[in-house]
Order: structure tokens, then C-alpha cells, then sequence
């Protein structure tokens, strides 16, 4: 669990001090001074303003929104806003948002969000005065770049305590009361994440004794989000630190020199996050873990297992249930959820792009937090977000992608404050045409599988470390286990990337099964090869099947593809029968 930090003394701990707060202010529009962060006067001037409503700041139309955006740029140091972004802000809240909701947004929203902005420095404080260890780790807003495993945990901690009639509300994390020390405290949540319990044991020369009710508000995460809506986060370096885009100009200048739709009601999901959190701040804990698969040896780290790894796993073959309808991010299970991602993570989401990445994206607006941070991810890393809300329903794919109004996301949440949404990001080969049968890029696709399914804060309860060659098959019991958690996928790398989806089903089921994943939901999104899919997985688990026997399988028929032995699909190649005009009866076990 997340340990809980000690007492720290501000002057011994100063911000500038902590390599994990020196990694990301480069990246953020915040200036360092006397060991701590501020907004340059004249910014902190125009904040307020906005914050008091257009009848105060003029700021009442999308046209002298993208004015005020440019003169906070330029306060900054920034470059000057490009006019498609200009004009893509007055073409959206100006002319495609109806009067009653703009009107709402500029006398209600704005003037919210520039006073969030104005707390960002106290957030930031609070967040590093008060993180946590998880795993050995520090959990401190940071950097982390490509090799660079570790986990950011993000949330602001509300506490109301209560002493007979008298109750306080504290706006940061607090670890003390009147100068009594929680040397330790167990905390017990419930749903929205307000925390049913609290056992501290303090530090006192006397009794103590209060009532106290602690919540996990996500206001560092929204302050961060708005900060990319106003543009405000320096590019300087963003490139040669391999960083996606963060801020929402080229999303803006897209709607306007590209109009589709589809853009339309991207921004509608976003606008409707801001809109959400101005009435109600979200609460829970969301974390951003970098995971890497090492490439060297190492006692404490998994390492990039090579081919004869996968040819002599004895592991079983997990269960893989196939579903023909519904979406990933709608399954109801205790799953990982696949994001098809690109290397850059979050894709197109903050431009034209809206597939699958990109929609989750705009329906969990909190992930784009992770383009912040992420620098693009190599062949042996994966990144997982725990906690993101969902806050937008939708309807629709690509072109046809529509906002459809207010999502409630009832997912309960774990042991350290997340809701249960527990999402996977891996980038596949793009376009890898006959190479993709290819031992190497065989390889290469199911380590990036098992990157992201494999439990890496479970290394240290595996029996030995990874070895060339060895694997531990049984894994220690977890005593914070908190149920059985498989994976819900699609079609990954294929589409637009061009993968062959019957290898990707089983490169993914290689992947799960080795990880020990339970189960794996398979969407099949109704997708013509895979029509068969049920019967070939029952076949498989029939003939009681390895992840080495199936991993063998899958390289000689690749090798054949490759040569040019075979032009069938996998499946067909596998079992003709299936596919005869008429087909003996395969002899498959009926599943419960």
C-alpha cells in the first residue's frame, strides 16, 4: 500500500531539493523562487480577473477567450498562439456552442478554472510535501523518460476533523494536527472514495481524541488539464525529450482548419469534464506507472525474455472468453483494459485523431494527464493508469464519433483510493506488413503484450528473478491481492496498423497466460477473420495446450507465411475443417 509520509520540515525539504520536482518544472509554466513555485505577477493579475467573471475580465466569447489565452502566453514567455488556434476557439464556443451553454461557460466555468489555476502552486506543495512510497518507489510528480520504470500518484487529500461540535476542513493533505504526528494510520475506503475509516496512532503527550473523515479530491490533476486547455505548458525540449504534445491548441486549430464533426465532439467531452469538475470535483487517487520489461539482468527487475523463454513456458493457457458486441471500457469485470496505443501515448487525441486511444482519452480526460509526463515508449515498455473517472457517454467510431451526453462512473474503488478502471497502453508494430511474421517482431509483439498484462508490483514475490530460460510458474499469494484481474482486449495493431488479428488473439493470449492472468475478455468488434474465434479457443484448450506449446505453433506458421509457404489465415491453417464447404464436426468441449 502507499505508505503514509512523515512529518517533513518545509525548510529541510525544499521543493528545489527533489529530483523528481527538478525532472518536471522545465515542463511546467510555473517559475521557482526561494525554494518555492509561483506564477509570474503579471499572470497571477490576469488569473484573478478571469476568475471574477466576464463583468471583470471581459473574457464572455471564445474570440476574447483565445485573447486572454495569448496575453497569459505571453506573459510567459510562450510563443504566440497560431490564428487557426484562435479561430478554432471563437468557431467553438462562439458559433457551434449554443447560447444558453456558452453563456454558462464564460459566467460560471472560466471564472472556476482560472482560480484553479491560481491554486496550482499550493497544490503542487501540498502534492510534494506529502508523497508517498509505493513499492520502494517515490510517487512524486515527475518525468519519466524511456528505461525509466516508477509510479506518480496524484490526488490532493481533503480532511474534516471533527471535535464535538467543531469541525475544520483542511485543503491539503495533512499529516498532523496540532502538532501531533500520525506515526502511522490504516485507512479503509469506500465508495467515492471517501475513506469509511482511519486507525492513527500519535504521537501526544496527552489523550486526543477526534472524529475525522478524510476525502481524495483529483484537483492537482484538473488544475494540470486546465493548465492544457489555456495552453500554458512550455514546448521548449518537449521534442527532444521525446514528449507528446500537451497543450489543446493543435486540438483547436484542427477544428478549424480541418472541420469534421467528429473534432466537434471531441471538444464537447472535454468541455463537459471542465464543466463536471466546476460542480463537483472528482474525487479518488489516479497513478501513472511507466513499466519496462529490463533489458540486462537484475535481481529486482523482470527482464525482455528471449524466444526459447516463450518455446519452453510450461504455463497453462488462460481462459479466453470471446465477445462478438460491446466495448472494452464498458466491461464490468476486475480486467486490465487494452488502450491500442500509439508509442507517444494518447496518440491523436489532442489533434484529428479519434479511434480507439483517442476516444478513451476524451471519455477519461484524466489520461491525458499521462501525455504530460510519458515520454514515448520503446519496445520494451508498456504504461498503466489506475483511477482515471469516465465522465462522457458516446456513440460512434472515427468519423462518426459523437458526444452523447453525461456519464456516471460507479466503479468502486481499491485499496489506495482508485476506482477499479485499470488501463493498459501499448503501441504495436505500425504497417509491419510480412515482417510481423518475422521472429523478431514475433517477439517483440508478445513482450509488449506481457509488459503491460504482467503485475510488476508483484517481482519481488516471485520465487527467483527472471533468468534466461526460467520461469517461476507459481507466484506467491499476495496478501493486498484484491481479486482475480484479467484483460479485456480487441483487435490491437490491427486496422489502420495493418496487423494480422488472428496472430495478435493469440499473441495476446500468450501475453495473459504468462502473466497469470486469469481470464481474457476478447472484443472481436464483429471483425470478419475472427468469426471463428470461439471454436479455434475451445479447440486449443482441448488439446490442453501450453503457452510454449501454442508459442511453437504460432512461430511455424509464421515461418511458412514469412517463406511463402502458406497464404491462409492462421486459424484456417491451424484447423481446415472449420473452414470446409462441408465441415466435419469439430470435435470442441462445451464450456459452462
Amino acid at each position: 500500500m502507499l505508505s503514509s509520509p512523515p512529518f517533513r520540515n518545509k525548510a529541510l525539504h525544499s521543493m528545489e531539493s527533489r529530483d523528481d520536482f527538478r525532472s518536471i518544472l522545465p515542463f511546467l509554466p510555473l517559475i521557482l523562487r526561494s525554494s518555492a513555485v509561483f506564477w509570474p505577477p503579471s499572470v497571477v493579475e490576469a488569473l484573478k480577473s478571469i476568475s471574477k467573471g466576464p463583468s471583470h475580465s471581459n473574457v464572455n466569447s471564445g474570440q476574447l477567450f483565445a485573447l486572454a489565452i495569448a496575453d497569459l502566453r505571453n506573459s510567459l514567455g510562450l510563443s504566440s498562439l497560431y490564428p487557426s488556434t484562435r479561430l478554432g476557439f471563437s468557431l467553438f464556443f462562439d458559433d457551434l456552442m449554443n447560447k444558453d451553454e456558452t453563456e454558462k461557460w464564460f459566467q460560471q466555468v472560466v471564472p472556476r478554472l482560472a482560480d484553479l489555476l491560481l491554486r496550482l502552486p499550493a497544490l503542487l506543495e501540498s502534492h510534494y510535501q506529502n508523497v508517498g512510497v509505493f513499492n520502494g518507489m517515490e510517487t512524486g510528480l515527475r518525468l519519466l523518460e524511456s528505461q525509466q520504470s516508477g509510479i506518480v500518484f496524484l490526488n490532493q487529500v481533503c480532511v474534516c476533523v471533527c471535535e464535538g461540535s467543531c469541525a475544520e476542513i483542511l485543503t491539503s493533505m495533512m499529516w498532523y494536527v496540532d502538532n501531533h504526528v500520525f506515526l502511522h494510520a490504516q485507512i479503509s475506503f469506500g465508495l467515492n472514495s471517501e475513506i469509511n475509516s482511519i486507525s492513527l496512532l500519535m504521537q501526544c503527550s496527552k489523550p486526543h481524541s477526534l472524529s475525522m473523515r478524510f476525502y481524495l479530491f483529483q484537483e492537482l490533476i484538473a488544475a494540470l488539464l486546465v493548465c492544457a486547455l489555456f495552453c500554458l505548458f512550455p514546448t521548449t525540449n518537449r521534442g527532444a525529450k521525446h514528449l507528446p504534445p500537451i497543450n489543446f491548441d493543435d486540438l483547436f486549430a484542427c477544428l478549424y482548419e480541418y472541420y469534421d464533426v467528429s473534432l466537434e465532439n471531441k471538444i464537447k467531452c472535454i468541455v463537459h469534464y471542465f464543466e463536471r469538475i466546476c460542480s463537483d470535483m472528482p474525487m479518488g487517487n489516479v497513478s501513472f506507472e511507466r513499466k519496462v520489461l529490463h533489458l540486462k539482468n537484475s535481481p529486482s527487475n523482470i527482464v525482455y525474455p528471449e524466444a526459447d523463454f516463450w518455446s519452453n513456458s510450461t504455463v497453462s493457457l488462460c481462459q479466453l472468453e470471446v465477445r462478438s458486441a460491446g466495448l472494452i471500457e464498458d466491461q464490468l469485470t476486475e480486467a486490465l483494459e487494452v488502450d491500442f496505443a500509439n508509442k507517444y501515448i494518447g496518440g491523436g487525441a489532442l489533434s484529428r485523431g479519434c479511434v480507439q486511444e483517442e476516444i478513451r482519452f476524451m471519455i477519461n480526460p484524466e489520461l491525458i494527464v499521462s501525455m504530460l509526463i510519458f515520454s514515448s515508449m520503446a519496445d520494451n515498455e508498456a504504461i498503466e493508469v489506475v483511477g482515471a473517472e469516465r465522465f462522457s457517454n458516446y456513440s460512434g467510431y472515427a468519423k462518426s464519433f459523437r458526444f452523447s451526453g453525461d456519464y456516471v462512473d460507479k466503479k468502486s474503488v481499491d485499496k489506495m483510493g482508485r476506482r477499479k478502471t485499470r488501463i493498459i497502453a501499448i503501441d504495436a508494430l505500425c504497417c509491419p506488413g510480412k515482417r510481423q511474421y518475422g521472429p523478431e517482431y514475433l517477439l517483440r509483439e508478445t513482450n509488449k503484450a506481457f509488459c503491460g498484462f504482467l503485475d510488476q508490483n508483484k517481482r519481488q514475490q516471485y520465487q527467483m528473478p527472471f533468468e534466461e530460460n526460467v520461469f517461476l510458474d507459481q507466484v506467491i499469494e499476495n496478501p493486498n491481492d484484491e481479486g482475480e484481474i484479467g484483460v479485456a482486449t480487441g483487435n490491437w495493431g490491427c486496422g489502420a496498423f495493418g496487423g494480422d488479428p488472428e496472430v495478435k488473439v493469440v499473441i495476446q493470449w500468450l501475453a495473459a497466460s504468462q502473466a497469470q492472468r486469469p481470464f481474457m475478455l476478447y472484443y472481436t468488434f464483429s471483425l470478419e477473420p475472427l468469426q471463428k474465434l470461439e471454436l479455434v479457443v475451445q479447440w486449443i484448450l482441448s488439446q490442453k495446450w501450453t503457452v510454449g506449446d501454442l508459442w511453437n505453433i504460432l512461430v511455424e506458421y509464421s515461418t511458412q507465411r514469412l517463406r511463402g509457404e502458406t497464404t491462409v489465415g492462421l486459424f484456417k491453417w491451424l484447423i481446415p475443417s472449420l473452414y470446409d464447404d462441408d465441415p466435419m464436426v469439430v470435435d470442441v468441449p462445451h464450456t459452462k
